[in-house]
């Protein structure tokens, strides 16, 4: 068997392995919050990614939630739709932002987000994501689904006590869940150097019907992949060196899942593989790592990966870390053809852009217009490229890093009311704000005053700018806003305030 890889830089699967968990401070401490000095302390960014870097978060009048400063540039026309983005350290840890950078829904109760996307369940269109708490590498938490409304419609939780991790939230056209979990173990870990009584993160891999809980599917790693398959050692980090449950080895790190007809394509990051687990748990293959089944040519070789996801036309695209601190190497989208049959693999594209190097998390997504997005994960940028990998759109400094970036069209409308503020002026006026988190259809706003709530007129119409929306009126004892659409009918009314 040919095991070409392009991981030649790392000098053998050695430093490979002694740079496993060199500086993964955002995968391996809590990743909620994150605050500005752990952020500063994240692999250094290519001059691209430093736009808004130690820049204040947006603040607003209207409501206490913050957000990153994202720059986004554009140089042609990009795919339909929002960014929907996970920042970390910095303000809101669930983010969607128009092509300006400005926010249009900022995850309102400061819980722990990874995931951020559109998905469809029974049919609709859903926002979806992982909401819980960092704990090492991984986390502990549920699936969240909301409406176009922003109500929990669904709350997924994995089976059999487990915790769901962060690194996975996809829903099927079947009404399930893929979810990974990480529970401590006791092993013997000395094949790997460590202790023979030490403690491990097994990771699950679960596939659970939303409306039921039920578990249709539970594969655990380390029933089918050997530790030997590692590339990193207990020795690597007295922090994760398996000597106590508090310092856990991670042999596995699955950190992606994918359905398939025929079983599921499961990522493990820290054996730089990806697998075929069979319905039956069986590993129908191994696509690179220590045991690699297919031919892949040097172009095409990836380590530390995350996103494996199975594409129509025998196609596989994952992103490709391909670094850790202390080693070389650019990180990249990669797009693989892949002959299941013949067992070799051709490189179809990569999308490279600027440097960017994110040691940890990272995704690739395909667009309805032909384009890919490339989340850069700690690097905390996103790419859009066209077909044929060039680049025509980045936002940069999304945070302190961000696990997946996505575009999706999105239309809502949310259930709570507008929000509403006002600073007064110098007596004959005052400066009135208008928001209303999430909303999508607003094209302007009319902002009403007057003596008493009862006795409320139109004192201004202002188009709709950025997500906070501001107007000079005279000065009077009660405000309210109006939320109008682009034909100007009230979508909702604030509450009334005192001025």
């Amino acid at each position: 068997m040919i095991r070409v890889s392009r991981r030649h830089f790392l000098q053998g699967a050695g430093i490979a392995v002694a740079g496993a968990f060199a500086g993964a401070g955002v995968a391996r401490s809590s990743i909620f919050p994150l605050p500005p000095t752990a952020a500063a302390a994240a692999p250094t960014p290519s001059p691209s990614t430093s736009a808004g870097a130690g820049l204040p978060d947006r603040t607003f009048t209207t409501t206490k939630l913050t957000a990153p400063r994202v720059s986004i540039w554009t140089s042609a026309a990009t795919a339909p739709g929002l960014l929907f983005t996970g920042p970390m350290g910095h303000g809101t840890n669930g983010l969607i932002m128009d092509n300006s950078g400005a926010p249009v829904w900022m995850e309102p109760t400061g819980a722990g987000v990874t995931d951020l996307r559109v998905q469809t369940y029974k049919g609709n269109p859903v926002l979806t994501y992982w909401s819980g708490k960092g704990i090492g590498g991984h986390g502990e938490g549920v699936g969240i689904i909301k409406d176009t409304g922003y109500t929990t419609i669904a709350q997924v939780s994995a089976g059999g006590g487990l915790k769901a991790d962060l690194h996975e939230f996809t829903l099927t056209s079947a009404g399930t869940a893929l979810l990974t979990s990480y529970p401590t173990v006791q092993a013997d870990l000395t094949p790997l150097g460590g202790p023979a009584a030490g403690y491990m993160y097994d990771c699950h891999v679960q596939e659970v019907d939303v409306a039921s809980g039920a578990v249709l599917f539970d594969w655990t790693a380390s029933q089918h992949v050997g530790l030997t398959e590692s590339f990193v050692r207990p020795a690597d980090d007295p922090t994760a060196n398996g000597a106590s449950a508090a310092t856990a080895f991670d042999p596995f790190h699955v950190n992606s899942v994918d359905r398939r007809a025929d079983g599921y394509l499961v990522s493990a990051r820290h054996t730089h593989a990806a697998y075929l687990v069979g319905p039956d748990g069986s590993v129908q293959w191994r696509l690179g790592g220590a045991r690699n089944d297919f031919s892949i040519p040097d172009a095409a070789a990836f380590a530390w990966q995350h996103d494996v996801r199975q594409r129509p036309g025998g196609l596989i695209s994952m992103f490709d870390n391909h670094y850790k601190d202390g080693t070389t190497g650019t990180s990249r989208g990669l797009i693989l053809a892949v002959d299941e049959s013949a067992r070799k693999v051709t490189l179809r594209l990569a999308l490279e852009r600027g440097g960017h190097r994110g040691n940890a998390m990272g995704n690739v997504q395909f667009l309805d217009n032909g384009h890919y997005l490339v989340g850069w994960g700690s690097d905390p940028a996103a790419t859009e490229f066209t077909a044929d990998g060039t680049p025509v759109a980045e936002a940069t400094g999304i945070g302190g890093g961000c696990y997946r970036a996505y575009r999706h069209v999105w239309s809502a409308t949310p259930t709570t009311p507008p929000d509403v503020a006002v600073v007064t002026g110098n007596g004959s006026s005052m400066q009135a704000y208008a928001s209303w988190n999430g909303a999508t259809e607003v094209a302007s706003w009319r902002f009403l005053t007057g003596s008493s709530p009862q006795t409320l007129s139109e004192a201004a119409v202002v188009k709709k700018r950025g997500f906070e929306t501001n107007a000079a009126v005279a000065a009077a004892a009660h405000l309210a806003v109006q939320a109008l659409d682009a034909k100007g009918t009230v979508l909702a009314t604030s509450a009334v305030i005192a001025a």
